[in-house]
């Protein structure tokens, strides 16, 4: 018997809002983290946890990383993605879920910054750079309008 092939998941969320008649998305500076530092990145993203669904764990990032109330229902989800880093490391076989909220309670700010330098609104036809690549990934076809439910990367 083989060992089965197993994946770390994580949820992301893309909180995002109209300004001046264009769709913009809050994202974050990462910093001190050891991944992807320097990188523009989802506002609020991370890990599910034990003995806790995808969209508990979406909630709980945004309040641990914004300080923002968002609720269950407010999520849409946009994709899943299953990725991975061709290297057979556990840490690297991901499936991550992508979730869009236009509705929370509270005004975001930067809560862990030993772990963001930076947050701000980006127009979605203007992002910063770099983003990470797999999140940019999702943000590019959000824009275009292409996003299918279930993607890869990295394969």
């Amino acid at each position: 018997m083989t060992d089965r092939f197993r994946v770390v998941p994580a949820a992301y969320v893309v909180f995002r809002r109209e300004h001046d008649g264009r769709p913009q998305v809050l994202l974050q500076l990462r910093r001190g983290t050891g991944y992807m530092d320097g990188f523009w990145a989802m506002a609020a993203a991370g890990h599910v946890e034990a003995d806790e669904s995808v969209l508990e764990a979406a909630c709980r990032e945004s309040a641990e990383e914004l300080g923002v109330t968002v609720h269950e229902d407010d999520l849409v989800p946009l994709c899943g993605m299953h990725r991975t880093q061709g290297n057979h490391d556990p840490i690297d076989e991901r499936v991550d879920f992508f979730f869009e909220v236009r509705t929370w309670r509270g005004e975001p700010r930067l809560v862990e910054e030993d772990k963001a330098a930076d947050l701000r609104w980006w127009p979605l036809d203007a992002l910063p750079a770099p983003v990470v690549p797999h999140e940019l990934f999702v943000l590019d076809r959000l824009r275009d309008g292409g996003l299918a439910a279930v993607v890869t990367y990295g394969f």
